[in-house]
């Protein structure tokens, strides 16, 4: 059996299992503070992290509706912006302007959400939230919400592919027409997109192309309290290659929102229907897999987003499904990871908070 083959059952197996929890109390290291709703991080040729921030919005004119949350307004302010990281403490906004919108307080912005390098260049989902129908006035001054913009090295932006127009002529999923984008794997070929709006799994291939590679359908759960039932969407927001190819897709839920209901499926490498291979767990934002062939599942909430509360969780999962949780009990409203070549975890905290957002490092 070759050692491909070998790594893919590890992957599959470390995911299935699930056996009982442990946790291990590390102490991180901070490795940069004072970031805008950090999102995404990932690794660049240059061996430095890069962080995808949110922003924190601004005063334009140009604002769109706060769902699914209380009423209000997100309004537009070029605040998203991307920071490299080299050593801790040692960290700066490499590239600025980039589109956020977000309340009078900046927390919860919508923007930048993830990055991934690949093909000579970075790749940036930025997000919107609601009907893109909504976003035309901000097309009309060039703001480049609800796309996946490409960053050449010396920082010419393109964007390549626009979700809401996507979403608007295909609904893949059915139901309210919705986008926001959300995680970014950047593949040989390919980047794949979770739509956390749209419950899709999309993909851009070389001809720039959008396609729909599989869509994660509602749930009938229990109500907020346990009364009655309600349909809970499966928001898609994390997206891990496996060694062939396979796609391991995590979801955050929608309302209510239900303690240990959220999941990771596997979606065959050409697309197709979603498969269970982890449950158990509440409103995952990341998952990732390290070079020791384990499965990493970060929560932003561990307890409900209705629930009072922000900690969120981050759990290793061993080749033979052992989970434990790492840095038990210190993540704030957790945003991404990353693993680190030495196998060092890089988490964004505080990634819905506007100027105390920051990035750990979690040695193992």
């Amino acid at each position: 059996m070759n050692a491909k083959r070998v790594s893919t059952l590890v992957v599959t197996a470390a995911m299935s299992l699930g056996l009982a929890a442990g946790s291990l109390a590390q102490t991180p290291t901070v490795m940069a503070t004072g970031l805008d709703n950090p999102r995404g991080l990932a690794f660049g040729p240059d061996g430095a992290v890069y962080v995808a921030e949110a922003g924190r919005g601004g005063t334009s004119s140009l604002c769109l509706p706060n769902p699914p949350g209380p009423p209000g307004s997100r309004c537009y302010g070029a605040s998203g912006a991307i920071t490299r990281i080299t050593a801790p403490g040692v960290h700066g906004r490499i590239l600025g302007g980039l589109p956020s919108v977000a309340g009078p307080t900046g927390a919860e912005a919508t923007g930048p959400h993830d990055i991934a390098f690949g093909f000579g260049r970075a790749f940036v989902t930025v997000g919107s939230g609601g009907d893109p129908a909504l976003l035309t006035p901000f097309r009309a001054a060039g703001i480049n919400l609800a796309t996946l913009l490409m960053i050449s090295y010396t920082g010419q932006i393109t964007p390549i592919a626009d979700f809401g127009a996507f979403e608007a002529a295909n609904n893949p999923a059915g139901g309210p027409i919705d986008t926001n984008a959300y995680g970014l794997e950047v593949l040989a070929t390919r980047a794949v997109i979770a739509d956390a709006g749209g419950n899709s799994l999309l993909q851009i291939d070389g001809s720039l192309t959008l396609s729909t590679l599989a869509v994660f359908g509602t749930r009938t759960v229990p109500g907020p309290g346990g009364v009655g039932t309600v349909e809970m969407e499966a928001v898609p927001t994390a997206i891990a290659e496996g060694p062939d190819g396979s796609l391991y897709v995590g979801q955050l839920t929608g309302f209510p929102f239900p303690t240990g209901e959220a999941r990771v499926y596997r979606v065959p490498a050409g697309g197709g229907t979603p498969a269970v291979v982890a449950d158990g767990f509440t409103n995952i934002i990341d998952i990732a897999l390290g070079p020791d062939g384990a499965a990493y599942v970060l929560e932003h909430d561990a307890n409900s987003l209705l629930v009072a509360g922000n900690i969120g969780r981050l759990t290793k999962i061993g080749p033979f499904g052992q989970r434990t949780e790492l840095a038990a009990g210190l993540l704030v409203a957790p945003g991404k990871v990353a693993i680190g070549a030495d196998n060092a975890v890089y988490v964004t905290v505080n990634s819905t908070s506007a100027g105390s957002g920051e990035v750990w490092r979690i040695t193992q």
